[in-house]
């Protein structure tokens, strides 16, 4: 997948078109991205506000199956820097693709 080095996008600081720089992050995991989200109902069931009673239904089921095997891509991460402004900017969503490449 083929990206040019430089495209024209809104910049919201700036609040008009520019030329932006486009750079490619590595895209950072959940635990990394949002310290809050790993065990964050254990924290919550150790204060008493989650407590239940019983097993809450979990053990009185079968297991589910986990999936196994790897993503074959990763998502993309790009970084928008405005050439103006030099305010930065992330992409919303990531696509998946095998190779990136900044032409």
């Amino acid at each position: 997948m083929n990206i040019p080095k430089q495209t024209k996008r809104h910049c919201p600081r700036c609040n008009k078109h520019t030329p932006m720089k486009v750079s490619l992050n590595k895209a950072r995991g959940r635990s990394t991205a949002h310290t809050m989200s790993r065990g964050a109902t254990a924290r919550l069931r150790l204060r008493g506000e989650r407590r239940g009673h019983g097993n809450l239904g979990k053990y009185s089921k079968p297991p589910k199956p986990k999936m196994t095997g790897k993503k074959m891509t990763k998502k993309t991460d790009f970084r928008y820097a405005c050439s103006v402004c030099g305010y930065t900017t992330t992409q919303k969503k990531g696509i998946r693709a095998k190779k990136v490449e900044l032409v």
